[in-house]
């Protein structure tokens, strides 16, 4: 199911009436989805099924892996993923073997759940350690509701894509006898606009 609704896509396609289309318009809307959260930085779920609709803003479960703490910040671990809403566990292991006593518990740390960091408490004993996948995080991750902007972003998107599906693989059309230039399709200079703030920690652009 995506997280921005199907009523409100539809208000971006006001040429569109009734509910015959809208199988297909949920499909659009959630393959879109699935774009937009590659776009962000998103990586696919632990676990999803169907495995069509495995990646997608909605909130998830995920495994992610960081080698180590940031740059300059010896207790901070920057998530590959944000929002972060839930910790499950976090296993700090060099060996890569994620044990019960490789795991850092809950009080030993805060969790920034906007921006995705995990901040050991001043008053922590534990020591981040750092190597390949050295850190083990499951998690709950990303929107639980879909803000104004993300909402814009995704429908203008969608609404762009279903309005080319009949010129879909053409770069130019013919209209009362004169051939005109079709606008690529890629996605939207203002999507993207929009998207940028909301990209995932170290995303290049």
């Amino acid at each position: 199911m995506s997280l921005v609704p199907l009523a409100t896509f539809k208000e971006y396609l006001p040429e569109v009436q009734g509910t015959a289309s809208d199988t297909e318009l949920q499909n659009l809307l959630e393959r879109v989805e699935s774009v937009v959260a590659a776009f962000i930085g998103f990586q696919r779920p632990t676990a999803a099924a169907p495995v069509s609709n495995a990646s997608g803003l909605a909130s998830a479960a995920y495994t992610l892996y960081v080698d180590g703490p940031a740059t300059g910040y010896p207790n901070t671990i920057f998530l590959p993923m944000q929002p972060v809403t839930a910790i499950t566990s976090w296993h700090s292991d060099v060996e890569r073997e994620y044990g019960t006593d490789k795991e850092i518990a809950a009080d030993q740390y805060e969790l920034d759940t906007n921006l995705g960091y995990l901040i050991l408490k001043s008053t922590s004993s534990v020591t981040i350690e750092s190597g390949f996948r050295a850190n083990k995080i499951i998690c709950t991750a990303g929107f639980t509701s879909a803000a104004f902007d993300l909402t814009h972003a995704v429908c203008v998107y969608a609404s762009a894509l279903q309005r080319g599906k009949s010129t879909q693989g053409k770069d130019s059309t013919t209209q009362r006898e004169v051939s005109v230039k079709l606008s690529p399709r890629t996605m939207p200079q203002e999507v993207k606009d929009i998207l940028y703030p909301l990209r995932v920690s170290g995303r290049v652009l």
